[in-house]
C-alpha cells in the first residue's frame, strides 16, 4: 500500500509530526514501512505563466514560449506538445540543478536563444506521469508566478511504502492507514464533509428502478448522473503516479483516486446499457451462488460484485450519463465463492478479497466532491440501495484478561479510547468489561486475543516491559487428560516387554491397501495433495507402514524385530479411531550366553503372550476377520470383556515372501477396548483354595475354545479358574487327543471339604461327557 504524507494530510492533521516519528509509528502499529521517500524539488524550478507560443521557425516540433518566470519574461523553446495548451507551468531557470546533475544553462536552439527549460515530471525527480510537461493548476495550492514550486507540500511530498499483512485490508486506503495513525498519535480524525449541492429536481425512481433477486451478500449503492464535460487535476494526476495507480481516462482516475482515498469500491456504467423498452434504467442484482452477486440487465450480466466487470457496461470520457455504483461484499464470503468458479478478476478484486470499506455514502461523497471540481454534472436526487442486515462480531473484553496476555496494567479506559478510535463500537458490561462490536471493515477480529493485538499495537510493543515469561496452565482432568495417561502406560509397557515403538504417517499406500483387502477412503473423501506418490491415503491399517518398517530393519541386518504403533485409522467415509499395532519378526529375543547366541523364532505362544505383557488379560476366538495379512491357519479374534476388539495372526507366507522378511505375527487391536474402566473392588477368601487336574480324552479336530465355552458355562460359585495344562497327541488315541484341564477351586465362607470339591469336579466331567463327547482319561 502506498500513501503520502500531504494525501495523509488531509484526514489527519499531521502538521506536528516529523517523517522520523512517522516512520517509527508506522513499524510500530504494524504498518512495516518498506520505503519512505521524500521528493525535494531543485532550487530555481518555479511556476511560470505561458504569455505566448509560437512555433519554432526552423523546426516542426520545437515552441518558443514567452513565460513569465516572477523576475521577468523568459524565452524558453520547448519540444513538448502539450505545451500548447498550458498555461501555468514549471520552469527551471538559468542556473537551477536537476537530478542527475543536470545543469540549466543559457542554450541557442536552431538558432533561437532559450533561458530555461519548462520540465514535465520525471526530469524534477517527480514520478513519469505520462508524456509532455506538467501542466499546473491550483489543486496544489494558489499558483503565483515565480514561486518556488519546490515549496507546495503537495509536490514535495512524502511517499511511504507500507508492507501489509493479508488480514489488513481495512488498510489498503488513505483513509484506513490515517484512522490506524489517529489512534497512535492520539490526534483526532479530520471531518469529512460534503454536501452535494443538487442541480436536477428529478428523482431517481423517475428513471431509474432496482429489482433485486435472490437472497444479497452484498450491500449496493447507485446513483444516476447526466454530465456534459469531465476534466482532472494536476494534483489526481501526480498522486496517482506517486502511489503507483494506473488509470484509462479521466472518469477512470477520478475513480481510482476516490477508491485509493476512501477504500469503497466504486465503478461507473454507461446508464444506456441499462436502458430497457420502457427507456427506464433497470438494475437487477441477482444471486447466482453465495458470494456471487451478478449485476444484470435485460438478460444480460453487466459486473459480478467485487470480481468485474465487462467493457460493455464501462463508462469512459465520453459517456453523457453515467450509474455509479459503490458496494461491499465480506471478503471471506466472496474469497470462498471465487475460488469455486473460474471467474475471471479484475484490479478491485484485490481490495475486495481482503476488505474494502463499507461505508459506501463515503464513498460516493468523496466521488461526487471529485466531480464537482472536475466536470459538468447533475445528478438525480437520491440514490437506488440494497442493504443487507449484518450482525456484528461482537468480542466481550475484560481489562484483567487483556493485562493478562499484554503482560502489563491497562486500564479499561485506555482499551476503551483505542478501539473507538480504531472504530469500534463499545458499550460496558461490568466494572472491567465491555462489549466491543467489531466493525465489518476490520473482519479480521474474531477473539479477545486479536483485539488484546490491536491494543498492543497501538500502545506499541517498545513500551511493554519485558518481563520473564510465565507458563501459566489451569489443572485439568478430564477424558483427554485420561487418555493420554493411558496411552503413556501402554508404551511403558510395551518398551518394558521389550518392543520399540514405531512412528508413521497417518497415511499410506492405496494400492497396498487394496491389494490386501482394506478398506480405502471414498473417492470423494480421497487427499487431494497427498504428501508423496507411496503415501497417497489415509490409512484404515497401521500395519502395513509397519511391515515397511520390518522391511527396512532387515535391511540393517536386524535380526529381532519388536514394533508397536498407537495411532489413528481411518475408515472409507473418513469415520477416525484408534488402535494399537503389534508386529514382531525374526528372533524372539536378542543372541546372548543364555541361549548359546541361538535364540528360537518367535512362535505364535510366544508372540500372545508378548502382547499380553502389554494389553492385559485377553481371550482368543476363532478368526472372523478377513485380509491379506492373516494366516489362514494360525489366526485368532482378540477378546476382551467379552467383546471382539481386534486380530491375532501369523503373517501370511506370500506376504511375508513379498516383503522379504523372516517369520512374522502381527496383532491389531481397538484401542478404546483396552482403556482402563472404573472396576469396584470385590471381596478375596480368606479360605484355602483348591487346584485339581482332570485329564479327558476328546476328538482331534475339537479346540480347547469349545471345551472353554462348555467349561465357563458351568455356574459353579466356588469354581475361581480355568485353564488348560496339557494336551497331548498320540498314535494309540487314534483320532483323539488327550487334554488336562485345572481348576482353582475357593469358598468365601468355609474351608472345603473332600464332598465340595468331588461335587463340583463330577459336574464339570458331566458337562463335558454330554457336550464333548469326553471319556476320563
Amino acid at each position: 500500500m502506498i500513501i503520502t504524507r500531504s494525501w495523509l494530510q488531509e484526514f489527519i492533521d499531521l502538521s506536528d509530526v516529523s517523517n522520523e516519528k512517522l516512520y517509527e509509528t508506522f513499524n510500530s502499529i504494524g504498518l512495516e514501512v518498506d520505503s519512505l521517500n521524500e521528493i525535494k524539488i531543485a532550487e530555481k524550478v518555479v511556476v511560470g505563466k505561458i504569455l505566448s507560443c509560437e512555433k519554432h521557425p526552423d523546426a516542426d516540433k520545437l515552441n518558443v514560449c514567452q513565460i513569465d518566470v516572477g523576475s521577468g519574461t523568459r524565452q524558453i523553446v520547448c519540444g513538448a506538445a502539450n505545451v500548447v495548451d498550458a498555461e501555468y507551468v514549471a520552469v527551471a531557470t538559468i542556473g537551477a540543478v536537476l537530478p542527475g546533475d543536470f545543469k540549466i544553462k543559457h542554450a541557442k536552439l536552431r538558432g533561437v536563444e532559450s533561458e530555461g527549460m519548462v520540465c514535465a515530471s520525471s526530469e524534477l525527480g517527480l514520478p513519469d506521469m505520462g508524456k509532455g510537461i506538467m501542466i499546473l493548476d491550483d489543486s496544489i495550492g494558489e499558483l503565483k508566478v515565480g514561486r518556488e514550486f519546490g515549496s507546495y507540500e503537495k509536490v514535495a511530498d512524502t511517499i511511504i511504502e507500507l508492507e501489509l499483512t493479508a488480514n489488513r485490508g481495512d488498510c489498503l486506503s488513505v483513509y484506513g492507514v490515517a484512522r490506524d495513525l489517529s489512534s497512535a498519535l492520539d490526534i483526532e480524525m479530520k471531518p469529512f464533509e460534503y454536501k452535494q449541492e443538487e442541480k436536477m429536481k428529478l428523482g431517481i425512481a423517475r428513471e431509474a428502478e432496482l429489482r433485486h433477486h435472490g437472497e444479497m451478500d452484498a450491500d449496493l449503492y447507485y446513483k444516476l448522473a447526466t454530465i456534459d464535460a469531465i476534466h482532472t487535476s494536476f494534483l489526481v494526476a501526480l498522486r496517482l503516479a506517486m502511489v503507483s495507480v494506473e488509470a484509462d481516462g479521466k472518469l477512470a482516475s477520478l475513480l481510482a483516486y476516490a477508491t485509493h482515498a476512501t477504500g469503497v469500491i466504486l465503478r461507473a456504467y454507461d446508464s444506456s446499457v441499462f436502458r430497457n423498452a420502457e427507456h427506464k434504467v433497470e438494475v437487477e442484482p441477482t444471486c447466482k451462488t453465495k458470494g456471487i452477486i451478478e449485476v444484470m440487465t435485460n438478460a444480460k450480466v453487466c459486473s459480478v460484485v467485487g470480481v468485474n466487470q465487462n467493457d460493455e457496461s464501462l463508462a469512459n470520457d465520453d459517456t453523457k450519463e453515467l450509474l455509479l455504483e459503490a458496494s461491499y461484499i465480506h471478503p471471506d464470503t466472496l474469497v470462498e465463492a471465487v475460488s469455486n468458479t473460474s471467474l475471471k478478476t479484475d484490479d478491485l478484486y484485490y481490495k475486495t478479497s481482503r476488505g474494502s470499506n463499507p461505508q459506501l455514502a463515503f464513498g460516493l461523497a468523496m466521488l461526487a466532491s471529485l466531480m464537482d471540481n472536475h466536470t459538468d454534472i447533475s445528478c438525480y436526487e437520491g440514490s437506488l440501495n440494497v442493504n443487507v442486515e449484518r450482525e456484528n462480531e461482537t468480542v466481550v473484553v475484560d481489562a484483567k484478561e487483556i493485562s493478562s496476555i499484554i503482560g502489563m496494567e491497562v486500564e479499561l479506559s485506555r482499551i476503551v479510547t483505542i478501539l473507538q478510535k480504531l472504530g469500534f463500537e463499545i458499550s460496558k458490561m461490568a466494572e472491567d468489561t465491555v462489549a466491543v462490536v467489531v466493525p465489518l471493515f476490520r473482519h479480521d477480529i474474531k477473539h479477545i486475543q486479536d483485539v488484546a493485538e490491536e491494543i498492543v499495537r497501538i500502545i506499541g510493543i517498545n513500551n511493554i516491559e519485558a518481563k520473564p515469561f510465565v507458563f501459566a496452565e489451569q489443572a485439568r482432568l478430564n477424558s483427554t487428560t485420561d487418555r493420554y495417561k493411558a496411552k503413556k502406560e501402554f508404551k511403558n509397557r510395551a518398551v518394558g516387554a521389550g518392543y520399540y515403538q514405531n512412528v508413521s504417517y497417518v497415511f499410506s499406500d492405496k494400492t497396498l491397501l487394496e491389494k490386501y483387502g482394506f478398506p480405502v477412503t471414498e473417492e470423494a473423501l480421497e487427499l487431494a495433495n497427498p504428501i508423496a506418490e507411496e503415501l497417497n491415503t489415509l490409512r484404515s491399517t497401521i500395519l502395513v507402514n509397519m511391515l515397511n518398517a520390518v522391511k527396512r530393519n532387515v535391511s540393517y541386518t536386524k535380526k529381532s524385530i519388536p514394533l508397536f504403533e498407537i495411532g489413528a485409522v481411518f475408515g472409507s467415509k473418513r469415520e477416525q479411531s484408534e488402535v494399537i499395532s503389534f508386529v514382531f519378526s525374526g528372533q524372539s529375543e536378542g543372541e546372548n550366553v543364555r541361549n548359546a547366541g541361538k535364540p528360537t523364532t518367535i512362535d505364535f505362544a510366544a508372540f500372545t503372550q508378548k502382547v499380553g505383557a502389554v494389553i492385559g488379560a485377553f481371550e482368543l476366538e476363532p478368526c472372523t476377520y478377513e485380509n491379506g495379512l492373516l494366516h489362514p491357519y494360525q489366526s485368532a479374534n482378540v477378546m476382551v470383556d467379552g467383546k471382539v476388539c481386534g486380530f491375532i495372526s501369523k503373517l501370511h507366507p506370500t506376504v511375508q515372501e513379498a516383503y522379504g522378511i523372516p517369520l512374522t505375527f502381527i496383532a491389531e487391536i481397538d484401542f478404546d477396548v483396552l482403556l482402563p474402566k472404573h472396576i469396584n473392588a470385590t471381596p478375596i477368601s480368606k479360605f484355602q483354595g483348591v487346584y485339581k487336574d482332570l485329564s479327558v480324552v476328546i476328538d482331534k479336530s475339537m479346540g480347547y475354545y469349545e471345551v472353554a465355552k462348555v467349561l465357563n458355562g458351568l455356574e459353579l460359585e466356588i469354581l475361581k479358574d480355568i485353564y488348560p495344562v496339557d494336551i497331548y497327541e498320540d498314535d494309540a488315541l487314534g483320532n483323539k487327543k488327550s487334554l488336562t484341564v485345572r481348576f482353582f477351586i475357593q469358598s468365601m465362607e468355609k474351608t472345603l471339604e473332600d464332598a465340595d470339591i468331588e461335587s463340583v469336579m463330577t459336574e464339570v466331567m458331566t458337562a463335558l461327557e454330554t457336550r464333548c463327547n469326553a471319556e476320563l482319561r
